[in-house]
């Protein structure tokens, strides 16, 4: 009981560093990585697992009047731009797998996929997802939400794998929402929840559950 007890404390304090860490942006992840930040129309899509192969992208004008329309569509609401961002990532992971050639990204994570060119774990979408946010909120596209930093869950302490998030920051009240491309098919709508509910979601045991 004790030893159950603090391992919920710990896992509570780590989950808590993690929705503190939501908040600030998404530099660190970037330079943790080793993936080059978002700059002017140009980003580095990541793919192969963990960015082991990065392809620059660079989005045309009319790829940037597309990401505007289909963002102009949430101006509403809070929950309604996080609808639209879900129609944009669906989008961009539509052009993204089509320059990356190959077969489009499977759901989840195998571990037999590893390396192979098209293929992404979470950290791969974690980060293609971040960038397409920095992209709309660079340019003024986000009228309701600041992009943070991706952040994780599961340790092995709590049962679970290791796995990350893109992450949306409300601007009214703080309050940050995953949005998880991971455990779709390329193209498939992201999981967007709030960052304490994603934390609760038990992700599934074995290769596939991996990320």
């Amino acid at each position: 009981m004790i030893a159950k007890a603090t391992a919920s404390a710990l896992i509570a304090a780590v989950l808590g560093g993690c929705a503190a860490q939501s908040a600030g942006g998404p530099g660190a992840w970037y330079s943790g990585h080793s993936v080059a930040t978002p700059k002017g129309d140009r980003v580095m899509v990541c793919h192969s697992y963990g960015c082991a192969r990065r392809v620059p992208l660079a989005l045309s004008g009319a790829d940037v009047a597309k990401l505007q329309s289909m963002l102009a569509a949430g101006k509403a609401s809070p929950a309604a731009e996080r609808e639209a961002v879900s129609h944009a990532v669906q989008w961009y992971e539509r052009k993204t797998a089509a320059l990356i050639g190959g077969t489009p990204d499977r759901s989840k994570t195998e571990p037999s996929m590893s390396g192979v060119p098209g293929q992404m774990d979470c950290v791969d979408e974690a980060t293609n997802t971040t960038s397409l946010l920095v992209l709309a909120s660079e340019r003024g596209l986000l009228a309701h939400h600041r992009v943070g930093a991706p952040v994780a869950r599961g340790f092995f302490l709590d049962g679970r794998y290791p796995h990350v998030t893109a992450v949306l920051v409300e601007n009214d009240d703080g309050r940050p929402y995953a949005v998880d491309s991971w455990p779709g098919p390329n193209a498939a709508p992201p999981e967007v929840m709030t960052l304490d509910k994603w934390f609760a979601t038990w992700s599934s045991g074995g290769p596939a559950g991996q990320s």
